[in-house]
């Protein structure tokens, strides 16, 4: 009967995990942390053995795996303040370098990860996870209204930050 219910877990596990990392990682930003974090969740869940009556997985599953990455982050000894957005510029490459490697990813990268959290983790679960705003919502238990408005307020930025780079010439013009 035990090995019955590992092999269950396990692949409950195979199943979920890449998703519970991806949740985790886009918290954290570190794969070390997100590897832990997600580890921490499964373990959690396999001593309960909540995870067979689960009426939505992967809610339960994203909800889990944010509050963990969260608790996790409120842990790591604080950052120092981010630079500020003149000070990013100064050490970005040129535009015609930030083209010859295909740096606007990057960039826009970094854009998000400069916005503040609770901007930034709605729309990484958005983006990457394509959770829509009721999923989100409930990872993060907050209103799902607020799950949009946060939503629309990040993307704003974006492209205020994107706009501005522009204008400068900081960036080379989208298409």
């Amino acid at each position: 009967m035990q090995r019955a219910d590992d092999d269950e877990f396990t692949a409950f596990v195979e199943r979920h995990s890449r998703f519970v990392f991806r949740v985790a990682y886009a918290v954290l930003r570190n794969s070390h942390d997100a590897e832990d974090a997600a580890q921490e969740m499964f373990f959690r869940l396999y001593r309960k053995g909540g995870w067979r009556d689960l009426d939505d997985e992967k809610a339960f599953l994203a909800r889990s795996a944010w509050r963990i990455a969260v608790d996790r982050l409120r842990q790591r000894q604080p950052a120092e303040d981010e630079a500020d957005m003149t000070e990013f510029l100064a050490t970005s490459p040129s535009p015609e370098q930030a083209a010859i490697d295909g740096n606007m990813r990057t960039l826009v990268q970094e854009l998000v990860d400069r916005l503040p959290e609770q901007l930034r983790q709605p729309l990484a679960l958005s983006a990457i996870e394509e959770m829509n705003s009721k999923q989100i919502a409930a990872a993060m238990a907050i209103p799902e209204g607020t799950v949009r408005t946060r939503l629309m307020r990040a993307r704003e930025l974006l492209r205020e930050k994107l706009t501005t780079m522009e204008a400068k010439g900081h960036v080379r013009q989208r298409s």
